[in-house]
This record gives C-alpha cells, sequence and structure tokens, in this order.
C-alpha cells in the first residue's frame, strides 16, 4: 500500500525513472508524445487521447486546445522535466484520487506507445511512481528550482531541446498564445519579478549541482 496518502489541494513531488535506469526518451517524438499525454490525460473523464489518435494525421498537429479549458482536471502541474531516463512533477491534487488516476493513465498509454514503437513488452517504469508530500512553502520553492533545472543539476544542458517547465516561468507575466501545461502561480508570485525568481532558481541550481558534483567525486576517491 502506498506510504503516501493524497489530500486535495496539497503540493506533492511526483518522480519515476525507468526500468533498469534504461531510457525513457529516446528522441524528440517521444518527449512531445509524453507532454501530449499529460495534456490529455488530466481530466475526470476518459477519452480525450482516443479523439487525438483518430484525428487525421494533418489535424493532430493543430488540434484546438481551447477545448481543453472544458475539462476537469484531476490534478494541476505547479512545474516538471523530462530527461531522459527519469521525470520529476510538482503537481496539486484537486479530485479525490486524482493523483492516483492520472499517474496510471499516464503510465499505462505511455507504457503502450513506447512498446509499440520499439517492439518491446514489458514495464517501462521502475515500479510505481515515487511521491513525497510538499509540506511547507520553503520547499515548494525549493522543488521549484530543482524541478525546472533539473537537466543543468545533471549536467544535460546539451539537450536539443529543455524538456521542462522552465520556458513557462520564463514566459511569467507575458502576453503569449503559448500552450503551458502548469500554473506558475503558486511560485512566481512569491517574488517581485521575474529577475528575483531567475536569480533565485539559479542560485539554489548551481548550489545543488555542487553538492551532486561533491557527492560524485568521494565516490571516486
Amino acid at each position: 500500500m502506498r506510504k503516501t496518502e493524497f489530500a486535495n489541494g496539497e503540493f506533492y513531488h511526483i518522480y519515476n525513472r525507468g526500468v533498469d535506469k534504461r531510457n525513457i526518451f529516446v528522441n524528440e517524438f517521444d518527449y512531445e508524445r509524453f507532454l501530449l499525454c499529460i495534456l490529455l490525460l488530466n481530466d475526470e473523464k476518459e477519452g480525450w487521447l482516443d479523439v487525438w489518435r483518430n484525428l487525421p494525421n494533418k489535424e493532430k498537429e493543430v488540434i484546438n486546445f481551447r477545448r481543453l479549458n472544458l475539462r476537469k482536471p484531476l490534478v494541476e502541474f505547479i512545474a516538471y522535466c523530462c530527461n531522459p531516463n527519469h521525470y520529476h512533477f510538482i503537481i496539486r491534487q484537486l479530485e479525490n484520487r486524482g493523483i492516483e488516476k492520472f499517474m496510471h493513465r499516464l503510465g499505462t498509454a505511455y507504457t503502450m506507445f513506447f512498446n509499440k514503437k520499439y517492439k518491446r513488452s514489458g514495464a517501462l517504469f521502475q515500479g510505481r511512481f515515487k511521491s513525497i508530500h510538499i509540506d511547507s512553502n520553503d520547499y515548494l520553492l525549493y522543488l521549484s528550482a530543482y524541478v525546472n533545472k533539473n537537466n543543468f543539476i545533471h549536467g544535460l544542458e546539451d539537450l536539443n531541446k529543455l524538456h521542462s517547465s522552465f520556458d513557462e516561468y520564463k514566459r511569467a507575466r507575458e502576453n503569449n498564445q503559448k500552450i503551458n501545461i502548469c500554473n506558475i502561480s503558486p511560485v512566481i508570485d512569491q517574488f517581485r519579478n521575474k529577475e528575483d525568481w531567475m536569480s533565485f532558481m539559479q542560485a539554489n541550481a548551481d548550489y545543488l549541482k555542487g553538492k551532486k558534483e561533491e557527492a560524485k567525486y568521494r565516490l571516486e576517491d
């Protein structure tokens, strides 16, 4: 039985990685499919992903995401990152058992896609997803830096494209038409401006990367 009991309105750090530490994202299309699943599966009702699958190919790229406003989300994303062999989410539960329902759908849908594409079978993720209750505001802010700059902390800056909510935070308070996965207000509204948040995030990311490198050197000595 899961140790964490998810409560509505509370924030949680959700994470998992590939079985045997294998990559769960091989190319850019895999990242895009995972993020599409996040958008389409986060609803009290099921079926959005099936609607997308049945669209003609030429329409799949221009799906009217305004219709997503009709959803009743199970969870609210605050931040996310996807690295080649693992992911991190900060999410808030909105509906009873919302996190469990959403994560089950996401894991099942993406595993089916991945296994079919790469002609494999069996589990893709390393067991059930892991979860930690975010029980303080300081912890929420710290984790927002950790998640948004996770690729930097892990030394993955050479990825062709960042697959995280970092760009959504950089666009904070800008008038743009891009689709956002996250509600960044619980974090960004605690800073005077975007620049203050950027400084906070980078300082924490530098510290965490230093600690990670320090631990690595100790193991190699």
